[in-house]
């Protein structure tokens, strides 16, 4: 049964005004005012990317079982959607996330060879954060910008058909 044949009327033992700050909880009824009541689980991933940019960029289970809280999902619902998603982090991340795309449009384009220069140039593996803590490299599986390929998401930038000289200079700009 996916999450989406769940029954909504899930127990959570948490009352929702109690869950989050009032900035928060406003961002997320706004969200969820996009949708039909039975349709709640649609704003699972606008409500993930707010609390995670609130907790520094990252998501803790504790923060995972409030928005399912929140939404009135099961909690498994909402870790399969923070689990899948590259935009997700489940541990603390650098202040800079570099996301390199490994979709067959940016791979056929020269993500691989994008993703093999910054292991060897900054000596960091995907998923690992520079030993100077500059920044988290990920590789991720689509990023939504095919046409420009290869795709770099840098924060919340996209940059297209980077070269490793064109790569290196945004990461050498990371402060």
């Amino acid at each position: 049964m996916s999450f989406r044949d769940a029954p909504l009327a899930v127990i959570h033992d948490r009352d929702r005004a109690t869950l989050f700050n009032a900035e928060i909880r406003a961002a997320i009824d706004a969200h969820l005012a996009k949708y039909p009541s039975e349709w709640k689980q649609s704003a699972v991933m606008p409500a993930l990317t707010i609390v995670q940019d609130d907790n520094g960029g990252w998501l803790t289970r504790e923060l995972m079982d409030d928005v399912a809280a929140y939404l009135d999902l099961p909690e498994v619902a909402v870790y399969e959607v923070a689990s899948f998603y590259g935009m997700y982090d489940l541990k603390p991340t650098a202040k800079h996330k570099v996301c390199i795309c490994n979709s067959i449009s940016c791979m056929l384009n020269g993500s691989e060879d994008l993703i093999h220069h910054v292991e060897h140039k900054y000596q960091v593996k995907p998923g690992e954060t520079t030993a100077d803590g500059r920044f988290t490299f990920k590789e991720v599986e689509c990023l939504g910008a095919c046409r420009d390929a290869p795709v770099v998401l840098i924060g919340k930038t996209f940059h297209e058909k980077l070269s490793a000289a064109s790569l290196d200079t945004l990461i050498e700009g990371l402060e």
